[in-house]
């Protein structure tokens, strides 16, 4: 079992649907939960703020429509790979439009999650048996910080969108400017940053964020905001206004007070090749005493914020698929094969094969970096039993598979073979070996190490990114933008940053154009990533990186939400060779 991890999915099943209770007489319903009487005692602010937070684990169900997804296949590093009829994987990657919603239902989603936390902020306050003030505002600042996270993902995702801060019914909003949305995003932060205790979580509150996650995500989305818009500080509904010295301010507190650290016995005891289960029957790995700082469902020290899992997913119906990681099953190695041959990676759709151009720019700028290998496989090296092609439908593949997020597979202990995925192994409760619900390790969202970067980027000194790379042996360097701008892709590479920071440093066209004839196959034989349609440098200048709104919310709009920019044109209808 894996208790912790369930944390907010076994509440979330508790929390009651909200409806009308008055009919002819003004009289109390006590069957039904409205916002007349709930939530009343804490165990119900417990479950409305879990509710919040299940937000993430729905939007996993269909993770390719997700903001984390699209940033990884959007960058430079990644491709859109899947099979021939994966379009919106490869849409995605090339910043073109599969269908007219292609991504609707992340836009309800997300939407849905900003009204579960506006209600948990209008209504908590309400509440009068709480154990400490602490509790109340910690609660408070859980259901600000959500709203910010939640805005964060839809404002990098589709630009200027309506902006929804009560639950009351609103009509017809038009899109927010720029700066009210990511001023409201920045006030919700700040708010959550004054309103959380300074407390260090415990093993009860894993899953839950706290004051210091809310000052690295206000790093995050202030770096983004200013780096995007080019802009100094922005101003607050409030009327208040935030600026880089306060940032910094907020950044120094996480590093210095979070009790958050760096994993500093091997950066690849991160990732979960490094399983207990794995780590010996894996050559790259094998008699190197790594230990994976999640085995047995320790709590990793440097993960911050991550979306939980549990081995309660299913196909039934009630949207439980988002119970596992989906991302694992969706960046896993496209299958078709026996497990032997992809060992230790685990087999999956496909998505986001490594693009050649990092593998080459990694090595020329820093070839003794030991994280390349620790986190990109080369697969003729590693793994020679190999077959490409997939189920003989691979679009875009590469000699190179990342090592961070995929499934991660395990020798059967009964000596039948290999598991679809090591959980089966180590987390017993699992009614079949699945490859498809039984990935739950964790997907980290924010890490120490990208705070450590923050802080030297805004304080433009070296000391965050040179602790950086003394954890993998690497030697302390002067500070540069372009030598932070390097630390940031080589340490958080497939970890869902680096489409936002090659945006907010309006390198973006720069970095996408050396994806273009870059080596791939097709079907197992050799292809090239050729232009299709009008080419990522003209779609990124079209669009801004920008996605497309969902036609259905124009149209509900009645008119009153426009479409991007670029949004025109550029339907994906598959793939063109261009190699053979």
């Amino acid at each position: 079992m894996k208790p912790i991890k369930l944390i907010y999915l076994f509440l979330a099943a508790a929390i009651l649907p909200f409806s009308g209770c008055e009919k002819f007489l003004d009289s109390e319903n006590l069957t039904q939960a409205n916002t007349g009487n709930y939530p009343r005692t804490v165990e119900d602010a417990k479950q409305v703020v879990t509710g919040i937070y299940n937000n993430l684990n729905i939007a996993n169900t269909n993770p390719q429509f997700t903001f984390y997804y699209i940033s990884e296949l959007a960058s430079d590093d990644r491709l859109g790979g899947g099979g021939d009829n994966d379009f919106v994987m490869q849409a995605e990657d090339l910043m073109m439009n599969y269908n007219a919603d292609m991504l609707r239902q992340f836009w309800i989603d997300r939407y849905k999650g900003i009204y579960q936390a506006n209600l948990a902020i209008e209504t908590l306050g309400n509440i009068t048996n709480y154990e400490s003030t602490d509790q109340k505002n910690q609660m408070l600042g859980e259901a600000h910080f959500l709203r910010a996270f939640f805005y964060y993902e839809l404002a990098s995702l589709f630009g200027n969108v309506p902006l929804i801060t009560a639950t009351s019914p609103a009509v017809n909003l038009p899109k927010a400017s720029s700066e009210q949305e990511w001023g409201q995003i920045l006030q919700d932060l700040k708010t959550a940053i004054e309103l959380m205790p300074a407390k260090p979580r415990g093993s009860a509150e894993e899953g839950h964020v706290n004051k210091w996650v809310a000052e690295a995500m206000m790093g995050r989305a202030f770096l983004f905001y200013t780096g995007y818009y080019q802009k100094e500080n922005i101003t607050l509904p409030d009327g208040s206004s935030i600026s880089k010295s306060d940032v910094i301010a907020w950044v120094d507190d996480c590093v210095n007070n979070s009790g958050y650290t760096l994993v500093t016995s091997d950066y690849r005891n991160l990732w979960a090749y490094s399983n207990r289960l794995t780590v010996n029957d894996y050559n790259y790995t094998k008699g190197k005493g790594l230990k994976w700082v999640e085995d047995d469902n320790a709590i990793n020290p440097e993960s911050m914020f991550a979306i939980k899992f549990s081995q309660f997913a299913s196909w039934d119906a009630g949207a439980t698929i988002g119970y596992s990681n989906q991302y694992a099953l969706h960046f896993g190695m496209r299958g078709g094969q026996d497990f032997g041959n992809t060992f230790p990676f685990g087999q999956g759709w496909g998505a986001g094969p490594v693009a050649p151009n990092l593998w080459n720019d990694w090595t020329t700028s820093e070839p003794n970096d030991p994280r390349r290998t620790a986190s990109i496989c080369y697969i003729p090296d590693e793994l020679p039993n190999y077959k490409r092609g997939g189920w003989s439908d691979f679009v875009q593949e590469t000699d190179y598979f990342e090592k961070k997020t995929s499934a991660i597979t395990c020798k059967a202990s009964d000596g039948s073979g290999y598991r679809a995925t090591f959980e089966y192994e180590m987390y017993k409760g699992f009614s079949s070996d699945n490859y498809q619900l039984n990935n739950i390790h964790d997907l980290v969202l924010i890490r120490f190490a990208d705070v450590l970067l923050m802080q030297s980027e805004l304080k433009k000194d070296a000391t965050g990114m040179n602790r950086v790379r003394a954890r993998v042996g690497l030697p302390a360097i002067a500070y540069s933008d372009a030598a932070l701008r390097n630390e940031r892709r080589w340490e958080l590479c497939f970890e869902g940053i680096r489409w936002n920071d090659i945006r907010r440093w309006h390198i973006a066209e720069e970095a996408l154009a050396k994806q273009i004839n870059q080596p791939t196959y097709h079907g197992g034989k050799p292809d090239k990533n050729g232009i299709q349609g009008d080419g990522y440098v003209a779609r990124y200048q079209a669009t801004g990186g920008f996605f497309k709104i969902p036609e259905s919310e124009i149209s509900l709009s009645q008119g009153v939400l426009e479409q991007n920019a670029g949004w025109s044109s550029g339907d994906y209808t598959g793939w063109i060779e261009t190699g053979r």
